[in-house]
């Protein structure tokens, strides 16, 4: 099992023909992931060669989707066409829309967010800023490197990506059922609590690890939800303990205001939830390996 993505889930590259979208799509069918099409309005009709396998370029997504039937738009798109490829995407009913793109501005993100609710949330947004997701063994769609793990029993949720590949990798001996990376922007598609009621759902999880990062509230949300809701065993990250007080970090949603927001009010949430929280991912990995092996 797995939650979004499946070998059976047809991906589109929205900015396949840009270089990083060349170089993620060539990374992606490597993995084994179904892609059916590209889409540029301006290189319709043509077709590029992936070491043998050739895929078809279209005018739009829609256009992509009723003649592949696909359900998955990876979006390589440059921050200041992001909001439009988005939008399309929306507008197309795709039902799920990778947002790879980091430096979108604030309010265009806040924008196709709000535009998506508006239309029904018939497209479910992963991102922006984000690595995208990746169920081991079935489907890559985004930049999470595929061979670091295995299928597994545990389901990931992170903020970070560079915490995903790690935790991935210190527990690839376990393997994951899928990992999300969620980004770490001030306003996302897919939340941690989205996540969660997924692997929660999924017959195949048998544990949760989450990672989160300081600034915001969406880890106290997730506590609250994880106390009310799941029944899984969940382990806890969270970046940013050695944070410099009042300091910026990498992500934009990375801002803490006072007391709130900070690495230590979110660990003393998650414990409050039943989370055991390691104080660095290697921690987080060994916390995991205990539940799983009893």
């Amino acid at each position: 099992m797995a939650i979004f993505l499946t070998k059976e889930s047809k991906v589109i590259v929205q900015g396949m023909t840009g270089a990083t979208g060349m170089k993620h799509t060539k990374l992606m069918l490597g993995d084994g992931t179904n892609i059916v099409g590209g889409v540029n309005p301006r290189k319709a009709g043509t077709e590029v060669d992936f070491d043998g396998t050739s895929v078809p370029v279209f005018g739009s997504v829609k256009e992509a989707m009723e003649k592949t039937g696909a359900d998955v738009s990876v979006l390589f798109v440059p921050p200041a066409f992001a909001k439009a490829a988005v939008v399309e995407a929306i507008d197309a009913e795709i039902p799920l829309a990778v947002v790879i793109t980091e430096g979108i501005a604030v309010h265009d993100s806040a924008a196709f967010w709000a535009y998506a609710k508006s239309k029904g949330n018939k497209t479910r947004i992963i991102g922006p800023n984000c690595p995208g997701l990746i169920t081991p063994g079935q489907s890559n769609a985004g930049i999470i490197p595929g061979d670091i793990t295995k299928p597994g029993r545990i389901g990931l949720v992170s903020k970070s990506g560079t915490l995903t590949y790690q935790m991935m990798y210190e527990l690839r001996d376990i393997g994951f059922s899928s990992a999300v990376g969620i980004g770490g922007d001030p306003v996302i598609g897919t939340t941690h609590i989205d996540a969660l009621a997924a692997f929660e759902a999924d017959p195949d999880t048998e544990l949760i690890v989450m990672i989160g990062e300081i600034g915001g509230d969406a880890e106290e949300r997730a506590a609250d939800f994880i106390k009310a809701n799941v029944t899984k065993p969940v382990v806890g990250y969270v970046a940013g303990f050695t944070a410099p007080e009042g300091k910026t970090m990498g992500h934009a949603g990375a801002i803490v205001s006072g007391s709130s927001g900070t690495a230590q009010a979110k660990k003393e949430a998650l414990e409050a939830a039943g989370v055991k929280v390691g104080k660095t991912p290697s921690e987080t990995a060994v916390l995991a390996r205990q539940i799983l092996n009893g």
